[in-house]
């Protein structure tokens, strides 16, 4: 695992604008962002960016005043009839950013239309530096761990890897085991947070309880140490915790404090296992 930097996912605090988000994320403590620039759904709360322009040249340079990464931008959802070549000004604006991946969800019954149009995107995003990273949810038709696994195995693309969500993948049946099983090239970056252990009943529950019910990590029953015990090294590590109870400022610096604490626990006892 890599705790030296320590991101935070725009879902985290999505009202606050990228500049506000890195800002407000550097002084909780983290080194590194993720950013909303394109919707889960149209019309859906996101920020978009353009290469070149102003607010884009802005935030760059606050980026680096504040020593910050951008470790993804999101969203892309891969339905039936996507347009792959649209999305061109996006990983443009990423790259712009210096940011590490771009994550997508899979939304497509039909499996070789889902991959082909996957493999299409990891071309594109190839030639701006950027690794596609497909996040796995229980309601979508890549669902699972090993849904995500099948899609990586039949695009063979070298930048795409899975994005694994702890709550998702304890939503969906998932264990740290079966991360741990996965080839280390598959897996760049982990989203933690934290939850009761039982799952709310229903689709839409799970849904409501991702967006909005998400616990800071140590505060719930998910097996947190046994997921970073179980990653190749290397894997970034993100808080995804929406938590409305406390305004932006309060929730990204507990969602700092709560992954810190987390992340040195599983730190200490692998130094106790050496």
């Amino acid at each position: 695992m890599n705790a030296l930097r320590i991101g935070v996912a725009h879902l985290t605090a999505l009202e606050l604008n990228p500049s506000e988000l890195v800002a407000l994320s550097a002084h909780a403590g983290f080194r590194a962002v993720g950013l909303r620039t394109s919707p889960v759904v149209p019309g859906a709360i996101h920020y978009p960016l353009k290469a070149g322009s102003a607010a884009h040249r802005d935030l760059v340079r606050l980026l680096d005043d504040h020593d910050m990464l951008v470790r993804e931008v999101e969203f892309i959802p891969l339905v039936p009839k996507i347009d792959v070549a649209s999305y061109e000004p996006m990983f443009e604006a990423a790259a712009g950013l210096r940011a590490q991946a771009v994550t997508v969800s899979g939304d497509d019954g039909d499996f070789s239309r889902l991959s082909a149009n996957f493999a299409a995107l990891c071309d594109l995003a190839a030639g701006y530096g950027l690794r596609i990273d497909l996040e796995f949810m229980r309601w979508r038709h890549v669902g699972t761990l090993g849904d995500a696994r099948r899609v990586l195995d039949a695009v063979a693309r070298p930048n795409a890897a899975i994005l694994v969500d702890a709550l998702h993948l304890a939503r969906s049946g998932g264990t740290p085991v079966e991360v741990g099983e996965l080839p280390p090239a598959y897996l760049k970056a982990v989203q933690i947070c934290d939850a009761p252990s039982a799952s709310p009943a229903g689709d839409e529950a799970i849904i409501r309880e991702a967006r909005e019910g998400r616990l800071p990590p140590g505060h719930g029953a998910l097996p947190l140490t046994a997921l970073l015990h179980s990653l190749p090294s290397g894997t970034v590590i993100s808080a995804e915790m929406p938590f409305a109870a406390l305004g932006a400022a309060e929730r990204l610096a507990l969602a700092f404090k709560a992954s810190k604490r987390v992340i040195e626990q599983a730190l200490h006892e692998d130094e106790g296992n050496a």
